[in-house]
C-alpha cells in the first residue's frame, strides 16, 4: 500500500503571533488625554451650573416663607385690628432649613418680615424682606451673584434676574 504523506498544516493550524494584533489592544496616552479634556471641560461647566441650580431651590424655601407669613400676619391683622407684638411673634415660621425668619414692627399697622440666609448652607448672602403693603425685596445677595441689580420692589430669584 502506497503512503500518502500528510501536511500537517492540513490538521493542525498554528497560530502565529500577529505585531499588528498587538498594537492594537489598548488605548494610545493621546486618546486617553482627550478623554481627560473632554472630561474636565464638561465638569468645568456643569459644577457652577449645579451650585447655581442648589442656590435656588433655596430660595423658593425663603420666598414661600415669607408669603406665608404675610398671610398669617394678614389674617391677625383683620382679627385685632393692628399687627401687635403677638402677631408678628407668633406667624414667624419655625424648621426651615436654609433662612431664618425675622419680624420687626414698625408701628400698629406696618410690619417687616426678613428671611436671613444661614451661613452654614447654600443660602448664604441672600436677604428677603415683605412688608405689610406686599413689597418684595432682595436686600443682600451673594458676591458670586455679580451682576445682578438689586430692583426696589421684588425678589431675585435667578442670577442676573
Amino acid at each position: 500500500m502506497p503512503r500518502t504523506k500528510l501536511s500537517i498544516s492540513r490538521f493542525a493550524k498554528v497560530a502565529l503571533p500577529s505585531t499588528r494584533a498587538q498594537h492594537n489592544a489598548g488605548f494610545t496616552l493621546i486618546e486617553i488625554m482627550i478623554v481627560i479634556a473632554i472630561i474636565g471641560i464638561l465638569a468645568a461647566v456643569a459644577i457652577p451650573s449645579y451650585r447655581e441650580y442648589n442656590q435656588r431651590a433655596t430660595i423658593a424655601e425663603a420666598t414661600t416663607a415669607l408669603a406665608d407669613h404675610r398671610n398669617k400676619m394678614e389674617q391677625f391683622f383683620l382679627d385685632n385690628r393692628s399687627y401687635g407684638n403677638a402677631g408678628c411673634g407668633s406667624a414667624v415660621a419655625t424648621g426651615l432649613r436654609f433662612y431664618t425668619l425675622t419680624c420687626t414692627l414698625g408701628s400698629a399697622t406696618t410690619y417687616t418680615v426678613t428671611a436671613t440666609g444661614n451661613t452654614s448652607t447654600n443660602a448664604a448672602g441672600f436677604t428677603y424682606t415683605i412688608d405689610q403693603d406686599n413689597v418684595q425685596r432682595t436686600t443682600a445677595l451673594p458676591t458670586n451673584w455679580t451682576g445682578s441689580t438689586l430692583p426696589a420692589n421684588r425678589w431675585i430669584t435667578r442670577r442676573g434676574g
